[in-house]
Parts: C-alpha cells; sequence; structure tokens
C-alpha cells in the first residue's frame, strides 16, 4: 500500500499587521518578525501592505488598534556613533 505523502506543507499564513505606535508613526510589521516598515500616513502603510502581500502567498492584512511596538529603533543617530565606533563596542 502506497501512501501519499505532501511535499510541501501548508506554511502557516502571514499576517501583516497596519497600525500606529505609541509615538503615532504607521507601521507595517508581519507575524514572523521579518518586515517591518514606517510610514507617515495610513494609506501610505496599507499601499505597502497590499504590495507586499502580493508576493507573501495566503498574507492577510489586519488593521490593528493596539499600539505596534517597533522592532527597528528609530532613534536619533548621534554623530559619535558611526561604523568605526560600533566596530570597537562589539
Amino acid at each position: 500500500m502506497l501512501s501519499t505523502i505532501d511535499p510541501e506543507p501548508d506554511q502557516p499564513s502571514c499576517v501583516l499587521k497596519v497600525g500606529q505606535d505609541t509615538a503615532g508613526h504607521w507601521l507595517v510589521q508581519d507575524s514572523g518578525g521579518r518586515l517591518e516598515g514606517r510610514f507617515i500616513s495610513q494609506a501610505a502603510a496599507m499601499a505597502f501592505a497590499r504590495s507586499e502581500g502580493h508576493s507573501l502567498r495566503g498574507a492577510t492584512i489586519v488593521r490593528v488598534e493596539t499600539p505596534l511596538v517597533p522592532t527597528i529603533s528609530f532613534a536619533r543617530v548621534e554623530p559619535w556613533e558611526n561604523a568605526q565606533h560600533l566596530r570597537h563596542a562589539a
């Protein structure tokens, strides 16, 4: 008796969350933590989420009301923080 094995099991669906952080910036984040974008408006964030959603099979776009927490620091880089300084700090 032969059994069939699915060579590509279903991948978990990707969720693209669109919302604001506590500072009011519009963010798009994926559920896997691999994608994040910061935008000046909800329209720009939604346009980005839709464009990325086309390349991610089964992606769902969700507008969230609770503040998102940025995974990428948007803090200002100080003049003394440069590649040479960071290399020595590591």
